[in-house]
């Protein structure tokens, strides 16, 4: 009810403890202002019932709310009305290459690597409504799921139904992810521009040295954060292709080319994470998001209307009626 509304001067309604203590003076002084004669008996007189004198003391009533409504408008009443825009001053554009091999159907993340990343960058993609985002498959060769975009619903759709699949060659083909991804952002005109490249694996395949791929993003001012996921040690993934086309699993040691991935993350000003864990993934996604902060600046405009004239205008119209009152109606009693 009282949203939008606000008193500029609050102090003033200390003044407000005047009034009680004028009441109680009034009341204390009024006989002494009354004049008495005291005669033996009223047998001579002729007595009226007139209502008149109960009602006088509205004279002070009015008095006071009028000293009241002044005290009030000292305070400055007045409603707020805030409108705020919002200006966007240095935009990031961010394309998130995705190793799409069969050893991302490991399942030492839940439910497996490529289900338990594609849940933590959705949310990412969520947490980042002012910058465009593309998305970039590899696995043996690599391609372009979605071009960067500022719409997050097209690309949230995209990065659901990215899932294994046997059109693409087998192998992890690093360099050409990276390549694709630094193809998509070299136009680019934002200020910004970001990499995120994760991989369960090593180099293996491909007819481009993620090193060439990485110079590439230097040059173009790209910043590559690498990602190395896969728990320590051995993880229960796929070996071979039943009859049924089913996956049969087995126990497999994961092998990730940190290396690479540290030299790739130092000489293009990103970093290196290590992600062992469905947490592990969910914090470093977390870290990106805080290094890479979109600028935004906010404006505030205030347009306030004030209110204390017609409190002064109403406190002036009750010392006008007290006054009329007291010079006329009740002219015999004061």
């Amino acid at each position: 009810m009282f949203e939008g509304f606000e008193f500029q001067n609050k102090e003033f309604f200390w003044l407000l403890l005047l009034l009680p203590i004028a009441l109680a003076w009034y009341i204390f002084t009024y006989k002494r202002q009354t004049a008495e004669l005291k005669i033996s008996s009223l047998k001579g007189f002729k007595v009226a019932n007139s209502w008149l004198p109960k009602t006088k003391h509205i004279l002070i009533l009015l008095r006071l709310a009028a000293l009241a409504l002044v005290i009030t408008a000292m305070a400055r009443p007045r409603t707020v009305d805030v409108s705020t825009k919002t200006k966007t001053t240095r935009g990031i554009d961010i394309v998130m290459a995705i190793d799409v091999s069969a050893s991302m159907l490991a399942k030492d993340l839940r439910p497996n690597r490529l289900e338990a990343l594609k849940s933590v960058a959705a949310q990412f993609i969520k947490e980042r409504p002012n910058d465009r985002i593309g998305l970039v498959e590899y696995a043996g060769e690599s391609y372009t799921k979605t071009p960067i975009t500022s719409d997050k619903a097209i690309v949230l759709r995209s990065l659901e139904d990215i899932k294994y699949n046997k059109v693409i060659e087998s192998g992890t083909a690093i360099g050409m992810g990276l390549a694709t991804s630094v193809n998509r952002l070299k136009d680019s005109k934002a200020q910004s521009k970001v990499i995120i490249l994760l991989t369960d694996g090593v180099n293996n395949t491909g007819f481009i040295d993620p090193k060439i791929a990485s110079e590439l993003a230097v040059e173009y001012g790209i910043k590559v954060y690498t990602i190395g996921l896969g728990s320590n040690g051995m993880a229960l993934s796929p070996v071979q292709i039943l009859p049924n086309g089913n996956f049969q699993y087995g126990r497999v040691q994961v092998e990730i080319d940190e290396e690479l991935l540290k030299d790739i993350a130092k000489v293009t000003g990103g970093r290196y994470f290590r992600a062992t864990n469905n947490e592990k993934l969910t914090e470093i996604y977390e870290e990106i998001n805080k290094l890479e902060k979109t600028e935004i600046e906010e404006f505030k405009f205030y347009n306030y209307q004030e209110m204390f004239r017609p409190l002064v205008l109403l406190a002036a119209m009750l010392l006008m009626v007290e006054w009329l009152l007291r010079i006329t109606v009740y002219k015999s009693f004061v």
